[in-house]
């Protein structure tokens, strides 16, 4: 518990003098289009107290949250499957590699003109820009198995519910949870740029505006906003979550 709160006050006395870095740095540009911290801090707390950046962030993280849990969840089954069957991984590589090589601005326009300016459309062009990477890693992991661990569970009649749960998943946890944290990093990203092309709405939409503004803390604030919100996410949810999925190793 003293590592841990040593942690956490490392990482709030960096974070504080990034702030007077950034302050001093605004101050000395003395520009609209170089905001000092102060400037923009004050512009987000305008934004959450009219309503506007709850709303929009809200829409956003809704956004990332259907893309993601469809990317996860393609990806990993994608992944396991061509992980243990060579000719799935023979019959699917190439369309893997394709996507892989696909770059994200492409794939939104595209589904955009196919399908139109829908909500569909823009989650699909999110979740199928992160499933390739999210199936090459499982599939990694699932080519890295132990096998002797596998034919310890046939040995003792394991079915195969039970050989998933205690040998297999065991052992994809830090491919798993690599492909988690990644997958959050980028996914957040597109979002921004699927809203800011073809949404009227979310964190993405009101960065185009302000960018037609020429308003840098406007951008700054909105961005500000989202990274906090994905930095909690990581501290309150994934660090605990991976804790307690290796608990096991430190007993």
């Amino acid at each position: 518990m003293v590592g841990r709160g040593r942690a956490w006050l490392v990482r709030a006395l960096s974070i504080l003098v990034l702030l007077l870095l950034w302050e001093g740095a605004g101050r000395l540009a003395a520009s609209p289009l170089a905001p000092p911290a102060s400037t923009v801090l004050a512009t987000l707390a305008r934004e959450v107290v009219s309503g506007a950046l709850p709303h929009h962030v809200g829409i956003t993280l809704a956004r990332v949250a259907a893309s993601f849990l469809l990317a996860m969840v393609a990806g990993t089954a994608l992944g396991l499957a061509m992980g243990w069957w060579r000719t799935v991984d023979l019959w699917l590589d190439s369309a893997l590699l394709l996507l892989l090589n696909l770059p994200a601005l492409v794939l939104i326009v595209l589904l955009y003109v196919w399908f139109g300016l829908t909500e569909a459309a823009a989650i699909a062009a999110v979740a199928l820009n992160k499933l390739p990477t999210t199936a090459v890693t499982v599939r990694e992991g699932v080519r890295a198995l132990d096998r002797d661990l596998l034919e310890m569970g046939r040995a003792f009649r394991f079915g195969r519910a039970a050989t998933l749960r205690h040998v297999v998943l065991p052992q994809l946890q830090p491919y798993l949870f690599a492909a988690t944290r990644s997958g959050l990093a980028l996914i957040w990203k597109i979002v921004l740029v699927v809203e800011l092309l073809g949404r009227s709405d979310g964190v993405g939409f009101q960065i185009q505006v302000y960018f037609q503004l020429f308003d840098v803390a406007h951008i700054l604030a909105y961005s500000l906003a989202f990274i906090l919100i994905i930095q909690i996410i990581e501290w309150a949810v994934f660090q605990p979550l991976e804790r307690w999925a290796t608990r096991w190793k430190a007993s």
